[in-house]
């Protein structure tokens, strides 16, 4: 981690990853990015349906290869880049044919290592193979939800999934959030850590900074009127009342309530529920 100077108040906290060593070039391969438009949190008519986002940096939009379709073809690390749109670092990872794709750069990757998509794969990081054919307690991430699907699991920075067990079919997994959930065995995944461990630790130090990242203020609910908030009114400083817990602005309870569905289609293929955290008094 890279910390400041006390130059301002708000440099005193502030801290950033440093990229030094890590990063090896400062412009992306221009043939696998294109302009995009952020939603800043609104849906197809305009209404906000995720609060607190909006304006940011202007940005261009990496294209991720999640569905690694080429089999059996060794791959050469060229570059480990920074992605303004994710977490965790890429790499650009260049074929024995030729063709350059961006990947999800994995813990402890290097220029020059090489990696492959195979059934027979090593169990080298970066490789990517079946999870029947990938050990008990390997770590892995880039995980499908369903063959051929797509990574879908374990993508953000220092995410990792381990496998527990393999039977009828389908692999157990032991999610980031300590939920166990069962997964098809012909679905693919990658060995090892996502890259960029450090993300969590980052200080943001200022409002501004904040602001670049395309994140907008979040208002207290005490301190809005009554007809805004069911937190809201009253004179000076009030607590919440007579209420069973802390609620949404829609009114409904927030913090430590159960919000999944247990009717949803995939509820079935869960193991064990996540253990959610205690809350600091």
């Amino acid at each position: 981690m890279k910390k400041y100077k006390p130059t301002t108040p708000s440099r005193r906290q502030m801290s950033t990853v440093s990229y030094k060593g890590i990063i090896t070039t400062s412009s992306p391969e221009r043939t696998l990015t294109k302009g995009f438009k952020r939603g800043t949190g609104r849906n197809n008519q305009g209404r906000i349906t995720t609060r607190h986002k909006g304006g940011g940096h202007k940005r261009r939009y990496r294209l991720i290869d999640f569905k690694y379709e080429k089999m059996d073809i060794s791959a050469k690390v060229k570059t480990i880049e920074y992605d303004p749109n994710r977490s965790s670092f890429i790499a650009l990872i260049s074929y024995l044919d030729g063709e350059k794709r961006y990947i999800i750069a994995p813990k402890s990757i290097k220029v020059g290592d090489k990696l492959i998509i195979s059934e027979e794969a090593p169990l080298n990081v970066g490789n990517r193979l079946p999870l029947k054919n990938i050990p008990v307690g390997t770590f892995v991430y880039n995980v499908e939800i369903k063959p051929k699907s797509g990574a879908k699991f374990a993508r953000s920075a220092g995410n990792f999934v381990q496998v527990l067990a393999n039977s009828d079919g389908y692999t157990h997994l032991k999610m980031p959030s300590s939920e166990i959930r069962k997964v098809n065995e012909k679905c693919w995944a990658s060995i090892g850590e996502v890259s960029n461990e450090e993300h969590k630790l980052v200080n943001i130090g200022k409002a501004g900074r904040s602001r670049w990242l395309g994140i907008r203020p979040t208002v207290r609910g005490s301190a809005m009127n009554p007809v805004d908030h069911p937190h809201g009114g009253g004179e000076g400083r009030q607590g919440i009342g007579l209420r069973r817990g802390p609620k949404t602005p829609w009114g409904k309870l927030a913090y430590g309530v159960k919000t999944g569905s247990k009717k949803k289609y995939s509820a079935k293929l869960i193991v064990s529920r996540r253990k959610p955290k205690k809350r600091k008094k």
